[in-house]
């Protein structure tokens, strides 16, 4: 039986702004399962990224619920429950990428030697090993961001939760991180939640990929993927994949039908 991870229910949030409310979120219902992939794509201010943030208790929802491992997110950011990745890599420029990686450990209390060692297996998992000592200017745009992906996972939280991590790269770099990223997800069975523009990274990656609507921010369609959980880019070239990427046009399509 799946066990659900994350709940949203009748979730709305509304920004009270000098110009009037904006209505971000409206009636959200969404359960994601433990060792889901969940991409949520969508036009720009459709909620997608603020969705994220309600999850990771980084904005509060007007109305509804949304639960974390059961928990209110305010009980599972406590309990670290999940990682967060940025759109941009953040990462401090006075500071190695093992010191980088480091921190959330040092603000965690961690000792030293156990530090040393997460930090070790991160930089595995995101092939960058032997970079612990480099310095932030020193790696690509590409390397910069799978470096803030290990600091997410340092503190080894089920859940990791992407804000657009690849979205400012080119095209060839973002297909072999979006190879890597699976890679990542079938070592680790983490449950991730993503945000993107692209349909053809949300049907690549994806178990489930949730279409938004313009605001206010509504799912306009849930797709649970068809394609194997162990995929190469070559899937790109199929109709599986080709029918999945029709659906989700003409979801976003039919969003635009709430305006």
């Amino acid at each position: 039986m799946n066990q659900t991870v994350i709940s949203a229910q009748n979730l709305s949030l509304t920004f009270q702004t000098n110009d009037g409310p904006v209505h971000a979120l409206k009636d959200i219902n969404l359960d994601i399962d433990k060792g889901d992939f969940v991409s949520f794509i969508g036009p720009s201010g459709c909620g997608k990224t603020t969705f994220l943030r309600v999850m990771a208790d980084l904005e509060t929802p007007t109305s509804g619920t949304v639960t974390v491992n059961g928990m209110s997110p305010a009980e599972a950011r406590m309990k670290r429950a999940y990682g967060y990745v940025f759109q941009a890599a953040g990462l401090y420029p006075w500071r190695t990428i093992g010191g980088n990686i480091r921190l959330p450990l040092e603000i965690m209390g961690y000792s030293r030697e156990e530090q040393a060692k997460r930090v070790a297996n991160v930089l595995e998992l995101v092939e960058l090993e032997g970079f612990d000592k480099k310095f932030p200017w020193q790696l690509s745009g590409g390397m910069q961001q799978r470096a803030s992906i290990a600091r997410a996972l340092a503190f080894d939280a089920d859940i990791l939760l992407m804000d657009e991590p690849f979205g400012a790269l080119d095209e060839i770099v973002r297909d072999h991180l979006n190879e890597q990223l699976l890679k990542l997800w079938a070592r680790t069975e983490k449950t991730i939640g993503f945000v993107t523009h692209s349909i053809p990274e949300a049907v690549f990656l994806s178990t489930k990929i949730v279409v938004m609507s313009p605001r206010p921010g509504r799912i306009a369609d849930v797709i649970d993927s068809t394609l194997p959980r162990d995929r190469t880019l070559d899937i790109r070239e199929t109709q599986e994949f080709a029918d999945i990427a029709h659906r989700v046009r003409e979801g976003l399509r039919a969003g635009h039908a709430y305006d």
